[in-house]
């Protein structure tokens, strides 16, 4: 199901049918460097993260990340999306892209129009996002969206120290 759409992208639901290139996406050296290694190997292995995690957060939610496929070829290139974790105070927007398609002003265009729909049908007041102090692609993009450093935060079990980094909407 189509969300939106932006200049040169179709932002769309994530299916279980979205699994094998998610088993693509999760496994690159980027994904795996700056979000993390979801040690995942198998088409069956990530419909299974995908059930218990951007699925779930459909239903729990009623938003959670989405598919990012280029208008002019159908390709699916990366994924865009807010999550509501437990552990942060405000929904948080996140994104990765595939390697050959970094750098190319995706992110930001699919990340905007993310920040549009997060205030105009999820009603998020609030955004924030998270990253790795040596992320400075990341950081740079979520500067460049307005989102302005706050503190840093350890979020999840492994202790790491995250930036935070938050907007109104």
């Amino acid at each position: 199901m189509i969300l939106t759409t932006t200049e040169r992208l179709i932002v769309s639901k994530v299916t279980l049918a979205d699994a094998p290139f998610f088993l693509e996406l999760v496994n690159t050296p980027n994904f795996k460097k700056y979000i993390g290694d979801k040690k995942l190997s198998t088409i069956k292995g990530v419909e299974e993260y995908l059930k218990a995690g951007i699925l779930k957060s459909y239903e729990d939610h009623g938003f959670s990340y989405y598919t990012l496929k280029l208008k002019d070829s159908d390709a699916t290139i990366g994924i865009v999306g807010i999550l509501k974790r437990d552990n942060l105070e405000c929904p948080d927007i996140g994104f990765a892209m595939l390697p050959q398609y970094e750098g190319k002003g995706y992110g930001y265009e699919s990340s905007m129009t993310m920040l549009e729909v997060a205030k105009a049908q999820f009603n998020i007041e609030k955004i924030a996002a998270i990253t790795l102090e040596h992320n400075t692609n990341s950081i740079n993009l979520i500067t460049k969206l307005g989102l302005e450093f706050e503190k840093k935060v350890k979020p999840f079990a492994d202790e790491e120290e995250l930036l935070f980094f938050a907007k109104l909407l």
